[in-house]
């Protein structure tokens, strides 16, 4: 039983059939292209937040050493704590003058 294929053969189909499987191959389209597209949002997430771990590690690293540099707070504290330390060696200066005034220094 052969079926000749020719322009006069015709082709009976289920129309509510076709309409489903436009349907589930639409779907399945398009359910696979939402996967695609979270997975790379994913995939880049994971891009960024593995650059910005390296450079914590590096500002972790080099921080502390003073190689990054400084805060302006820590260089104005800085400051205010050498000038403080000029202050208390003039007055352990003054302190010890009056203590030993009109004797002879304790050799230290």
């Amino acid at each position: 039983m052969t079926v000749k294929l020719d322009e006069s053969t015709q082709v009976k189909a289920n129309a509510m059939f076709m309409l489903k499987t436009i349907g589930f191959v639409g779907s399945a389209v398009w359910l696979v292209a939402e996967f695609k597209a979270d997975v790379q949002t994913l995939h880049t997430d994971v891009i960024r937040l593995n650059q910005q771990v390296e450079l914590n590690s590096e500002f972790r690293i080099k921080w502390p050493r003073g190689e990054i540099g400084a805060l302006p707070a820590d260089a104005q504290q800085d400051m205010k704590i050498q000038h403080l330390e000029g202050r208390v060696d003039k007055l352990d200066g003054h302190v010890d003058n009056l203590r030993y005034q009109g004797t002879d220094k304790p050799k230290d």
